[in-house]
């Protein structure tokens, strides 16, 4: 996490005044250059919402801090996926595509690049094994009911899952997930924390006037990246259309624009030899995605009666299974190098190639 200063810098308030104005001064975007600029408003306050929730983070400690950040990222994810399936012709995969995404983003490509930087900077990193353990152990089961499940089930035909069966997985994903903020918050707290002597948190922690405007930026810079998301989505749809690519890029887009800054945060975390504060970042971004995100977008599809394909394909299952097993080798032994930073890069590669290359 960056180190607070006595003022918040101008960039990070100004890109939530932008944010809000562009969404009051334009509707939806159709034009190419026009669409851009509206990226770059988007993108600059994903930026500005996650630096203002590390700040708040840092005026209540770890593990909350950390848990703030994924909140963030969660609620961010959340108003991209419903923006866009709320915008134009229904996009029953779209939430399918981007949860498969996310997982493999920050099991593989944020969990190994960082793990390939502190390699390369500390040649090995330690983290906590209970801590690693737990956030692999509310992941794959949330995975496996959400995107596999829906598979096996024969309620209702093909990839779905009855009402029925959608409301149970959902109250699922909050019961697993409010378990495990009891275990990351209370109970088993030390798990989260980093192996790193207290003297390595050099940080200042900012000050209460400092963290309550921080706080009410974050508000206003998730406010614009829904807003603005759902402005910009026909001409995202349009632009993946234009190139040929497969719809279920739309899902990584989204996925990746999500994970940006928690992966700039993450990396930070392992140059630093902090590896524990990435893991909790990466993972934890993960579990929250899927244990909140998929509550939310099951609200609106119900609300709206709008399909949700669910369940993934075989090969992204098998890619899937190989991948949790991966982790759990990284992850048990409570040190990482760059082989296994290298593995895990291979995988996402792997799992983006796969989408062009079925």
């Amino acid at each position: 996490m960056p180190t607070p200063k006595n003022r918040i810098p101008l960039f990070f308030v100004i890109a939530p005044a932008l944010g809000v104005a562009a969404w009051l001064g334009i509707g939806k975007v159709g034009l190419e250059l026009l669409a851009l600029v509206m990226l770059a408003v988007l993108l600059s306050n994903v930026v500005a919402a996650v630096h203002h929730a590390e700040i708040v983070a840092l005026r209540v400690g770890e593990p909350y801090g950390g848990l703030l950040l994924a909140l963030s990222v969660t609620v961010i994810e959340a108003g991209l996926i419903i923006s866009l399936m709320l915008s134009g012709e229904p996009k029953p995969t779209l939430m399918r595509d981007t949860m498969i995404a996310t997982i493999v983003l920050v099991l593989h490509g944020i969990a190994g690049l960082a793990i390939l930087v502190g390699g390369v900077i500390h040649r090995e990193n330690r983290f906590r094994v209970p801590g690693a353990n737990a956030l692999l152990a509310v992941l794959m089961p949330l995975a496996v009911l959400v995107l596999v499940l829906p598979n096996h089930t024969v309620s209702a035909p093909g990839p779905f899952l009855s009402n029925a069966q959608l409301a149970y997985v959902a109250l699922v994903c909050l019961v697993i997930y409010g378990a495990f903020l009891f275990i990351q918050t209370r109970w088993h707290r030390e798990y989260f924390l980093p192996v790193e002597s207290a003297e390595d948190e050099a940080h200042a922690r900012p000050g209460l006037r400092l963290a309550l405007y921080s706080f009410m930026l974050l508000c206003v810079s998730l406010f614009s990246v829904v807003m603005l998301a759902k402005g910009i989505a026909p001409a995202l749809e349009d632009g993946v259309a234009q190139l040929g690519a497969p719809a279920a890029i739309v899902g990584v887009i989204v996925a990746a624009i999500v994970l940006m800054p928690e992966a700039g945060a993450a990396l930070r975390a392992a140059a630093n030899n902090r590896m524990q504060a990435a893991i909790n970042l990466s993972l934890g971004s993960g579990v929250a995605c899927i244990g909140l995100t998929l509550p939310a977008v099951a609200f609106v599809s119900w609300w709206f009666d709008m399909p949700l394909t669910l369940g993934i394909s075989a090969n992204n299952s098998v890619m899937l299974f190989l991948g949790f097993a991966v982790a759990m080798l990284t992850y048990g032994t409570g040190r990482t190098n760059i082989l296994s930073g290298i593995i895990h890069l291979v995988l996402a590669a792997t799992f983006v190639f796969t989408i062009f290359a079925p």
